[in-house]
């Protein structure tokens, strides 16, 4: 499967992120096919960039963008934010317990 995430660039504790366009099976900073834009967390107000008209060649290709670039792709209004997700990690059992 396709996917549409981040790739963290920049520094140690300098992040910026480009959106990328990778199989679902490649590490977050590997082979990727096709850089969509630039997102900067650090700016004030965050910075983002990106190519719209290639985001929407890639989703109607079948391409699923991860949740964090669904949620800034629907701040820019390119698309529904969806249902929030309602999947949480279930609490560690402590060690009393077993």
């Amino acid at each position: 499967m396709v996917k549409i995430r981040l790739r963290r660039m920049g520094a140690k504790k300098q992040p910026t992120y480009r959106f990328i366009v990778a199989d679902s099976r490649s590490p977050r900073d590997g082979k990727f096919i096709e850089i969509l834009g630039h997102y900067n967390p650090r700016t004030e107000p965050k910075t983002v960039e990106v190519d719209e008209a290639k985001v929407k060649e890639w989703m109607s290709k079948g391409a699923q963008p991860s949740e964090t670039v669904r949620r800034l792709l629907s701040a820019r209004g390119m698309m529904d934010a969806g249902p929030a997700p309602t999947a949480k990690r279930k609490p560690k059992k402590a060690a009393s317990e077993s």
